[in-house]
């Protein structure tokens, strides 16, 4: 039986709470919204039991590590550097990253900044299309034109904050139901004009999805509670940084090992044809789908997410 271990960094002014099981070639998995190491529960005993150091983080915002203020910290470049120097202080000069929701985008842009360290990239939900040709709000914009999108919502800071700390529990419930397996396959109502908020565009399903329960959705509860949300939308904030940021490096090829595993009833890897130029970026990338699985993948279908993932790391 691998121990689940806690502990903590100080990486480029920030300190980092890593849980870690096992031993042999690093493997960091970096979460998403609104998520925490938890999500990588089912992963890391898994992974141990493989043959491999796995190490989840709790990001920036999240959990016990730190929350600045500013806003850019929770940028891409700034993530990704801070990938880097974790694994150097593991002592590690190579590393796989494994990414789920913004946590994808975190293992992407990693691999893309520091091809020579990362030598596979699995990533979960969010494929990589590449950079843009304009800011993405700007599409967002003209595409919801007059109606609800909550990525724009969550732009300006203190209002989506104020809404959703109001209700932890009941804002968890809004965004783990409809793109879980059991879900409708929209994060909101279509029919919602620009300037509503979350609650009105985001039904309350009055139950947790299936693969949650209430012991596993109160660690959840109890963390947002106790942090809030700022850090976590910051991510949000932080889009159009990251696209200008980009532009030396977001349309680079990558050329390692890479995995992307994605849910059938998950909306999200076919949002903007990003699914499809993800095979011209990443070239060699292996696309694998789940069946009868939502976005939230790797506590959905915990099994088949291990034995797909330790595969794919078994062949490097």
């Amino acid at each position: 039986m691998h121990r689940i271990e806690d502990s903590y960094l100080n990486v480029n002014g920030l300190r980092y709470h890593l849980v870690s099981c096992g031993s042999g070639p690093l493997v960091l998995l970096t979460h998403g919204f609104p998520e925490s190491w938890y999500s990588w529960r089912h992963q890391l005993p898994a992974l141990a039991k493989a043959g491999f150091k796995a190490v989840a983080l709790d990001m920036p915002g999240y959990g016990d590590t730190d929350k600045p203020d500013a806003v850019e910290r929770y940028s891409q470049v700034a993530l990704s550097d801070d990938i880097a120097d974790i694994a150097t202080q593991l002592d590690y000069e190579t590393f796989v990253c494994v990414g789920h929701d913004w946590g994808a985008p975190t293992a992407w842009h990693t691999t893309l900044r520091f091809p020579e360290r990362v030598r596979a990239v699995a990533a979960m939900s969010v494929p990589y299309g590449g950079r843009s040709a304009r800011p993405p709000t700007e599409g967002f914009k003209r595409l919801f034109a007059d109606k609800f999108y909550y990525i724009l919502y969550f732009q300006l800071p203190g209002v989506a904050e104020a809404e959703l700390e109001s209700d932890i529990p009941r804002f968890l419930r809004s965004f783990w139901w409809p793109v879980s397996a059991e879900g409708n396959g929209t994060f909101a109502r279509e029919d919602q004009p620009h300037d509503a908020q979350l609650f009105q565009a985001m039904p309350d399903p009055g139950q947790l999805p299936e693969f949650m329960t209430e012991t596993e959705a109160n660690h959840y509860i109890q963390a947002f509670t106790q942090h809030g949300l700022r850090g976590p939308l910051n991510y949000y904030r932080n889009i159009d940084r990251n696209w200008a940021l980009s532009n030396n490096y977001g349309n680079n090829t990558i050329t390692q090992p890479a995995l992307f595993l994605y849910g059938d009833r998950d909306p999200v890897p076919m949002v903007g044809g990003e699914l499809e130029r993800m095979k011209h970026i990443v070239p060699g990338v292996e696309i694998q789908k789940l069946e009868k699985c939502g976005h939230w993948i790797q506590q959905e279908k915990p099994e088949e997410v291990n034995s797909r993932l330790i595969h794919f790391l078994k062949q490097l």
